[in-house]
């Protein structure tokens, strides 16, 4: 069996000799068939864990660049750190850069310096806007894998998505709308960001297909507060004022804006059936013990961070496979499912 160890590895991984190991390797005499077979599968083991030595002393510097509020991007920044320890034996070093609202032109030039002083791989969350686009293919060309994450960008050539499917998270918020609601009648208000990420398109697109399937007579009122300049419970109590039969809320905003959405609906004295929310933050977590909240569709932040330094070792051949996108599962969390309480 050809093999590229040295005979004091496969004596260690056997736990034999290197006398015994160099008589077997060698086809001398005097060695029992069980030994024989103890040093091929020495030799076996030692092929499947190859990468693990290949990664040895391995250092990869990761720059995570993500435009989001400041709740999200810290949850991110912690999951990842969180992570990092247990890739092992390869070592991460991460540098952020977290704006919130920035402008488009500030994403690209963080991207442009980092295509330029150099980095091992960009995990990125920003706008699907050409000029970002742009600056992923500069990245790529000079050899620094980018993985997008949370909200694609699937016209660039980024390396791999990594992330929840959108589509499919909108379509469950509109299959659990339509199960509280069962025949009743009424309008969903639907309340979302900025429409210039990806991500909460598809989550649109997911959402309004399945509610045309499964309740097609069935009313939806989008309401977009653009970048969180907007007062959100103004346009929540303009939007129940203008329809008296809202009855059900799919909430994709930022972080922070399902409060002032559940203080509007207490102000004009109304109420809803049901409250379908995104990502399971400090904020979403107190107003589901309280009730205000029906369910939370949750994906689990350390888990991308982990499959996205996977891709980016993969993308540089210190990691088996080839660098593929990979979809989070998508958790329903209700007041009865609740995680417990650090500490």
């Amino acid at each position: 069996m050809g093999h590229p160890y040295r005979i004091r590895e496969i004596a260690v991984q056997a736990g034999l000799s290197e006398a015994t190991v160099d008589r077997v390797l060698n086809g001398r005499g005097g060695v029992r068939a069980s030994t024989v077979a103890e040093v091929n599968q020495a030799i076996e083991d030692l092929h499947r864990q190859r990468t693990q030595l290949r990664l040895a002393g391995r250092t990869f510097v990761v720059d995570l660049v993500v435009d989001a509020p400041v709740q999200f991007s810290s949850g991110v920044r912690a999951a990842l750190e969180a992570e990092l320890p247990g890739i092992r034996p390869a070592v991460f070093r991460s540098r952020f850069h977290l704006t919130e609202a920035a402008p488009v032109a500030d994403i690209v030039a963080t991207l442009g310096r980092i295509a330029t002083r150099g980095s091992q791989g960009v995990v990125l969350k920003a706008p699907d806007d050409p000029r970002v686009v742009a600056a992923v293919e500069r990245l790529v060309g000079v050899g620094i894998p980018v993985v997008t994450f949370v909200t694609d960008l699937p016209v660039s050539p980024r390396t791999a998505y990594v992330g929840i499917d959108n589509r499919a998270v909108g379509a469950t918020a509109a299959y659990l709308i339509d199960q509280w609601l069962g025949d009743a009648s009424g309008t969903v208000l639907v309340t979302r960001g900025d429409g210039s990420f990806r991500g909460e398109d598809e989550r649109e697109m997911g959402f309004r297909a399945t509610q045309r399937t499964v309740a097609p007579n069935r009313r939806q009122v989008d309401l977009v507060n653009t970048d969180g300049r907007d007062d959100l419970h103004r346009l929540v109590l303009d939007a129940l004022a203008a329809h008296p039969d809202i009855v059900a809320v799919y909430s994709m905003y930022a972080f922070g804006g399902n409060r002032a959405v559940v203080d509007a609906f207490a102000e004009a004295g109304r109420t809803y059936r049901v409250f379908v929310a995104h990502d399971l933050h400090e904020h979403n977590l107190a107003l589901l013990h309280d009730g205000h909240l029906s369910a939370v569709l949750h994906h689990d932040l350390r888990q991308d961070m982990r499959h996205a330094c996977q891709v980016i070792m993969q993308a540089h051949g210190a990691l088996a496979g080839h660098p593929r996108s990979w979809h989070s599962a998508i958790q329903v969390v209700t007041p009865y499912n609740l995680p417990p309480s650090p500490g």
